[in-house]
């Protein structure tokens, strides 16, 4: 009973991802879609970050501001190291399609949801968390059109990526992450005697929202996932060695440079992380005959999802 308290979370996603997928009615999946086609995504990451506001204060705000080095080597890891990483995997053996995936992984912005309760639930900073996420995903409207056809002239690929609509990007960051969040600061303002006392519980509420996300994801790439078995579990060994070593990355840099606990745990989740819609809605209109980049984006969501679930629970468990 303690193990499953502790690593809820982590079961809690292998569990929706195996009953998406097994589920022989496909009923789970069906709901999923609909939720999906419905602006689910939209409404669960509105209400993430608006919890987030519930659960943050201006002090760990501006704590989170102010430091400068840590969010320098978050940015460094996912505008740097990571792409760098997708060019030396391109040198292996691999389908193109498979290497496209990683390309479109390595260039996206860390996620705006999961990294930011992951850092607050393993005793980091969700305030630096947040203004990591927020500031990568701005950045990556810049970085995106250079750094992925730099990439792309590694194969036989070449698409045009000028057509990226940065303004509309702008305006989703802006609706999804900045006004829910400073909505829930402003409800936190003005009951914050009242929610002090379930702040906790605003914790879970934003893990199972994270789950209510996975599973959409899950819904929508079963047709492919359920097609290839075999090719599934290469490439989720594939895109776990990938998420492994550029956490072993972040983790020699925070150990180089001496970055604590408190403040380590920002750089460790938000630098690793990647977020999955972008990489979709980029694979969907740029690549969208090569199925394996699609599979790609997915598997190694859940797949950091999981072993980032497990580094939670043995950092909760050290702190």
């Amino acid at each position: 009973m303690k193990i499953v308290k502790k690593y809820w979370f982590l079961i809690g996603l292998a569990t929706v991802f195996a009953a998406t997928m097994a589920d022989p009615t496909g009923l789970l999946a069906d709901a999923g879609l609909v939720l999906k086609r419905h602006h689910g995504p939209d409404v669960v990451i509105f209400l993430v970050f608006f919890f987030s506001g519930i659960l943050l204060d201006p002090g760990q705000i501006r704590d989170g501001l102010r430091d400068v080095a840590g969010t320098a080597m978050a940015l460094v890891l996912i505008f740097g190291f990571a792409p760098a990483l997708a060019a030396l995997a391109s040198l292996a053996p691999l389908q193109t399609g498979v290497i496209i995936g990683l390309f479109l992984v390595s260039v996206m912005p860390t996620t705006l949801s999961s990294g930011v309760v992951m850092t607050g639930a393993s005793g980091g900073n969700p305030a630096h968390a947040l203004f990591i996420t927020i500031l990568a995903n701005v950045l990556c409207m810049f970085t995106i059109p250079f750094t992925l056809p730099l990439l792309l002239q590694l194969t036989e690929i070449s698409t045009q990526v000028d057509d990226f609509n940065r303004m509309a990007v702008m305006i989703k960051i802006g609706l999804y992450v900045l006004v829910p969040l400073c909505a829930g600061l402003g409800v936190k303002a003005m009951a914050f005697s009242r929610l002090a006392e379930v702040g906790p519980r605003f914790q879970i509420i934003n893990q199972c929202l994270i789950l209510c996300i996975v599973w959409m994801g899950v819904a929508q790439a079963r047709p492919v996932l359920s097609g290839d078995l075999g090719g599934m579990v290469s490439m989720a060994g594939v895109v776990a060695i990938f998420h492994c070593v550029l956490l072993g990355c972040a983790y020699l840099m925070v150990r180089v440079f001496s970055v604590p606990r408190g403040r380590m745990e920002a750089v460790l989740f938000m630098g690793s992380q990647k977020t999955l819609p972008l990489s979709i809605i980029l694979q969907v209109t740029l690549f969208g005959q090569f199925a394996l980049a699609l599979m790609v984006c997915v598997l190694h969501h859940l797949v950091s999802l999981l072993i980032d679930g497990f580094l939670v629970g043995r950092l909760s468990y050290r702190k």
